[in-house]
């Protein structure tokens, strides 16, 4: 893949990573006083490494794009892909292969029109996940898809996917909350992005204020990443917070299969174990579910905790399709096997 660098971007050293490193002011200063934040924004030589079992897509989301920006895999939602840009670049990004190819991503209105044509030619499509990228970081285009989409009967719910209030909370201003004010008849979920109690400085915190005022809101993703929250105290922190600043706790997630992103994969019982502890400690307001999104199946599969006994081995997902978990316990797979 061809790299597309822009100001504020590094290439790596050796040129071999698959993204460029991006880091806001905001995440340098943080990064310097904090090993949880400096190790998902800064590059290190493990991403070199080529994993056993990782992939460049795990979600299968290039196979099931269906027109330029618009992925539907799902039968009642579809993924909206604004923008390949972001404030900064997690280094366990998911859509590693195209984060940081800005000119890849680049959204025309030609584009806008061919996803409205599609979307009303699949009238069961509610729901819109509009991501990228960081969708906020682009607020122009955002706008204006927002304007096209709201404008569909079918479509009755807006979600809006974005780390802005982690990797740059000034950039949370009154271009990004016009876009979002666009939104009037449909409910307007924000879904932020957490993975440490490092992340909710003052300055996070005032830009989770000013989204609230055109929200319906505001929820949470998180991912179990290895070195930065594979701790029962960390993620309680982190939840507890998060519930006190008003906003709820949505997913944790097992880390992608993503290729570069291995090291952060933490083992599988680990989390289970953290999870369970963190049940018993936290109310049902601030425990978020804990699933596996497998790629090749449909939907995000709840992991049963430590009090039920449980195969830990196999599962299926919501169409029956039996998954097969990996046998090396540090390993756990979004894709069928």
């Amino acid at each position: 893949m061809k790299q597309v660098f822009i100001a504020g971007d590094e290439p790596p050293p050796s040129g071999k990573f698959l993204f460029s490193k991006r880091l806001s002011q905001h995440l340098k200063e943080l990064a310097e006083h904090s090993q949880a934040i400096a190790r998902q924004f800064i590059p290190s030589r493990e991403e070199e490494k080529k994993g056993k079992i990782t992939v460049a897509d795990p979600l299968l989301e290039d196979e099931h794009t269906a027109v330029r920006g618009l992925v539907h895999k799902y039968s009642n939602r579809a993924l909206i892909l604004l923008t390949m840009n972001c404030a900064a670049y997690c280094r366990f990004c998911t859509r590693r292969r195209s984060v940081s190819d800005i000119q890849k991503g680049v959204i025309s209105d030609y584009d806008l029109d061919q996803m409205v044509n599609y979307l009303k030619k699949n009238p069961k499509i509610k729901e819109l996940i509009l991501s990228g990228g960081d969708p906020l970081t682009t607020p122009q285009i955002l706008e204006k898809a927002l304007r096209k989409f709201t404008k569909l009967p079918q479509i009755k719910i807006i979600r809006v996917g974005t780390r802005l209030p982690v990797s740059d909370p000034k950039m949370v201003n009154r271009k990004v909350l016009s876009a979002l004010s666009v939104v009037k008849n449909q409910p307007l979920y924000l879904m932020l992005h957490f993975e440490h109690p490092d992340e909710i400085t003052p300055a996070t915190i005032k830009a989770v204020k000013k989204l609230k005022q055109v929200s319906s809101m505001m929820f949470s993703q998180s991912v179990f990443l290895k070195g930065v929250n594979d701790d029962v105290h960390v993620l309680s922190e982190l939840f507890s917070k998060l519930v006190e600043i008003g906003v709820k706790p949505y997913y944790i997630y097992r880390c992608d299969y993503v290729e570069g992103a291995e090291h952060f994969i933490v083992d599988f019982n680990k989390e289970i174990e953290i999870m369970s502890k963190l049940r018993a400690r936290l109310s049902g307001l601030a425990f978020p579910s804990y699933v596996i999104d497998i790629a090749g199946g449909e939907g995000k599969i709840p992991v049963p905790l430590d009090f039920w006994k449980f195969d830990r081995n196999r599962y299926q997902d919501f169409t029956g399709k039996k998954i097969a978990r990996p046998k090396k316990a540090a390993l756990c797979s979004r894709a069928a096997f």
